[in-house]
């Protein structure tokens, strides 16, 4: 573009330097005894600008081609990315319902878990219950029937003495019952 802005100062300056109004302009009106020049600055100003409009057009088509061509692939690049980010976005709002869904399978699994987890526990509890359960009435019986034994045997050593042999067994049932009750 420097080299475009010169050519213009070049026409230029001459132009604006003959433009002034003095002894240029006072010999212009002896030799063609006009007051104005208007008519041929405006046929100079048409040529030059037909001269500038011929010499520059190419290179200013060739410099605005070039610009819309850049805009146009700035333009697709901000478009593609924009596309790949609507791209990413969507992949990851899919993955965020897996992932919900997964989260929701997996809670369910585990209140399925705990359910059986709680019904096993229930279950062994119940069995230890009852196991000891059926311990308590074992040692219970074994208890019972060892202070029977024990009860039978002070009676029988307290009251059946070597001179009470000829007693007979209603006697001894009534003995052994007073003594357990």
């Amino acid at each position: 573009m420097g080299k475009y802005l010169k050519i213009f100062i070049a026409l230029a300056i001459p132009a604006l330097l003959m433009a002034g109004e003095g002894e240029a302009a006072q010999k212009y009106f002896e030799l063609t005894g006009r007051h104005t020049d208007f008519v041929p600055r405006v046929f100079n100003f048409i040529l030059l600008a037909g001269l500038l409009v011929y010499l520059l057009k190419e290179p200013l088509k060739k410099m605005l081609q070039e610009r819309t061509d850049l805009i146009a692939s700035e333009l697709n690049e901000i478009e593609a990315k924009r596309q790949a980010a609507k791209d990413e976005k969507i992949k990851a709002e899919k993955a965020l319902e897996a992932a919900k869904t997964r989260a929701a399978e997996i809670v369910e699994d585990a209140k399925k878990e705990i359910a059986l987890i709680k019904d096993n526990i229930q279950k062994h509890t119940e069995q230890e219950l009852h196991s000891l359960e059926k311990i308590f009435n074992d040692k219970c019986e074994i208890e019972s029937r060892k202070t029977i034994r024990e009860t039978t045997l002070k009676v029988l050593n307290e009251n059946i003495g070597a001179e009470d042999i000829p007693l007979d067994a209603q006697k001894i049932v009534n003995i052994v019952t007073k003594e357990v009750a």
